[in-house]
């Protein structure tokens, strides 16, 4: 089941953009529950992690859909966001909060499934699970959830948004493991997941609020990485 919610406080668009879920349902063979929200705050209002889609109108009154989606982006990280909009400077904006696409209005069917297809792929791509071999257990981690590896005296730490785990092993290992994921080496020590790559200055790349350091000698390699990530439109 693959839950939408859809926000906009023109009600004909809204109910339109309704019809062509209905329709890529029919199409796709996939199963789809749509919650439909008159305007941002009411959307907000409350919010918890339930959707896996978001898809939001940037220009609505009082709240619009960019402010709308930094609050929810404070409590969820991992809702794949798509805003409408017939404003293309909004694209730079909607990159700080990891938006996956952007939906320029008039809206047509086609565009719109193909959109779509795209943001379905990212969730069914944040449902990778990797193991990893704790001290007395074995525990499936999300991948989408690590932020980034450290190698300390052959003990490898996995900081993810659900905690922090330890298992004994190599960083070459980890990067075999995770590289096909977007991870990058950033130092000897770190492995990056780009995700969570927020700010870049100078040799240091803010990854989830956390500076590391990126060495003169992984700096160019990290750098087109993280480039080609963000060309390809990998966001959160």
């Amino acid at each position: 089941m693959i839950r939408i919610a859809m926000a906009d406080d023109d009600e004909v668009f809204l109910k339109k953009i309704e019809k062509y879920v209905e329709k890529y349902q029919g199409e796709h063979g996939e199963e789809i529950e749509t919650t439909l929200f008159s305007d941002a705050k009411e959307l907000i209002e409350g919010y918890t992690p339930r959707f896996d889609i978001i898809i939001l109108d940037i220009e609505m009154p009082g709240l619009n859909g960019m402010e709308a989606a930094e609050q929810i982006r404070q409590v969820d990280e991992n809702v794949v966001l798509m805003f409408i909009t017939n404003m293309i400077q909004y694209a730079i904006r909607g990159y700080s909060v990891g938006a996956l696409d952007f939906v320029m209005k008039p809206v047509n069917y086609y565009t719109f499934s193909l959109k779509l297809t795209r943001a379905i792929g990212r969730i069914q791509k944040k449902d990778k699970e990797i193991l990893l071999k704790l001290q007395d257990s074995v525990k499936k981690v999300p991948v989408d959830t690590i932020r980034y590896v450290e190698i300390q005296n052959r003990m490898l730490y996995y900081y993810t948004s659900r905690g922090e785990y330890v298992v004994r092993g190599t960083i070459k290992s980890a990067l075999d493991m995770l590289a096909p994921y977007h991870f990058v080496k950033c130092n000897h020590w770190y492995i990056v997941n780009l995700k969570y790559v927020t700010e870049v200055r100078d040799n240091t790349a803010i990854v989830a609020g956390k500076e590391l350091e990126i060495s003169q000698r992984k700096k160019n390699t990290f750098l087109n990485a993280l480039m080609d990530y963000v060309g390809e439109g990998n966001q959160r």
